[in-house]
């Protein structure tokens, strides 16, 4: 027993790191969230500024009278162009969980605590930026061509912010990490 913990050790400190940084990183977002959970539900300030940063990518595109209000229900970011609705910006939408999955895979395979940290922001600010660069591509093509909406939403979206997060990790393993095959 003792000899398959030595020869999968590395294997059970990826799954231990993973799961355990996956766990704690998410219990805190979960626990930041509770805050905004109030009588009045309101979208918590990383939603609302990611509907913001997105409106205002839109108008810097040349699009007029863009709105980002909050839905009446207070779930939701409403982001609009003169009057029509195209997208409703919720919690998922902020990049904040896919972030976490970003900095827990990094951290199962620790590099030098430098060149760790400076991946982490990087990737992090990475992640964020194309999060935001989806939502604006997204309410373009519902505004520019509504047939496609529903590819751009369900297939085209989810491959593009999870292909960014893996080529990030690949990057990480191959360059910058410090585990080596035993």
């Amino acid at each position: 027993m003792l000899g398959l913990f030595r020869k999968y050790r590395l294997v059970l400190k990826f799954i231990f790191i993973f799961l355990g940084s996956y766990f704690l990183f998410s219990s805190l977002y979960n626990g930041f969230l509770i805050l905004y959970d109030t009588e009045n539900p309101v979208p918590d300030p990383l939603t609302q500024l990611v509907a913001r940063q997105s409106g205002t990518l839109m108008q810097g595109l040349g699009y007029e009278n863009v709105e980002v209000v909050m839905h009446y229900t207070g779930l939701s970011m409403k982001l609009m162009v003169e009057d029509y609705f195209l997208a409703g910006i919720v919690e998922g939408c902020n990049s904040a969980s896919i972030i976490i999955l970003f900095a827990s895979f990094v951290l199962a395979f620790f590099g030098k605590p430098m060149s760790t940290f400076l991946f982490l922001f990087a990737g992090s600010v990475i992640i964020y930026a194309i999060n935001i660069l989806r939502i604006v591509i997204l309410a373009v093509s519902i505004l520019e061509y509504p047939q496609y909406s529903g590819f751009m939403h369900s297939i085209f979206f989810p491959l593009a912010i999870y292909g960014t997060v893996f080529i990030l990790w690949l990057i990480w393993v191959r360059i910058y990490s410090q585990w080596k095959r035993s």
